[in-house]
């Protein structure tokens, strides 16, 4: 059956709240024998956190299910001295394989943002500053994702981490590597784990660019959902073309059957 690689953030959820059917959706797609893997960009909690948050609106999933940015990003970063700019919540998923340090950094890595008051904090004049001095140094620059902005509720959005990793690349004059989605082998990752190849798999998101694009980039088919951060105008200008567009999540067992 087709391997189905699911994102979280305005798919099953937008700010804690399920996207109606959502849990049903992903039901039906187990019973019919689906492998299914949730891929997300999301940089402020951690997997369990993750996990557990899905699980209380009611949808049926294991931790190790989850593929997230900064679990990548610390298998993509083993043994090496970690300047991470990102919320306290992941750095013990960081902690596992990197050393994180104050200076005299291997790696500068730049997370997301949230609602909390420590994005203020974690994004500060002078976090920002020593992260320059770092890279100024030498120090490669990675990041998490670059997202220009993230969907709260239907009438809000927020600014995220992308705008950060755009200024220190104008800054510091360097390029930035992603770890998270559109990244070819964040996706390559996910479908290693389910055992399947990317002609095998499908990719269901709300961002054209990051969740489509990305997957089409490696052979996998795109369903674009119209919640979260879709929009009309955004999917008129994508290249490429998802190969579904879909209402919601509840339409999805359909859609791949």
């Amino acid at each position: 059956m087709t391997a189905v690689l699911c994102d979280i953030d305005g798919v099953l959820q937008v700010s804690g709240q399920p996207i109606p059917g959502a849990a049903d959706a992903i039901q039906e797609l187990r019973d019919a024998g689906h492998r299914l893997r949730f891929v997300t960009n999301n940089s402020t909690r951690p997997r369990v956190r993750l996990a557990d948050d899905l699980r209380g609106i009611g949808i049926d999933l294991a931790a190790d299910e989850i593929e997230t940015t900064p679990l990548a990003a610390a298998k993509h970063l083993a043994g090496q001295r970690v300047l991470a700019l990102t919320m306290s919540a992941i750095r013990p998923d960081l902690a596992r394989s990197v050393d994180l340090v104050d200076e005299r950094a291997d790696v500068v890595l730049l997370g997301g943002a949230d609602e909390s008051d420590e994005t203020r904090d974690v994004f500060s004049w002078p976090n920002l500053n020593r992260a320059f001095a770092e890279l100024r140094r030498g120090a490669r620059f990675v990041c998490l994702h670059r997202n220009r902005w993230w969907r709260v509720s239907q009438n809000r959005a927020l600014l995220d981490g992308g705008a950060f990793v755009a200024a220190l690349e104008y800054a510091a004059e360097v390029e930035a590597e992603v770890v998270g989605k559109p990244s070819r082998a964040f996706y390559q990752a996910a479908l290693d784990e389910l055992g399947s190849r990317a002609e095998d798999a499908v990719m269901v998101g709300d961002d054209v660019a990051s969740d489509i694009g990305g997957a089409k980039a490696v052979g996998m088919r795109g369903i674009l959902v119209r919640t979260g951060k879709f929009e009309e105008q955004t999917l008129a200008e994508a290249d490429p073309q998802p190969d579904a567009v879909i209402d919601s999540i509840a339409d999805l067992p359909a859609a791949v059957s």
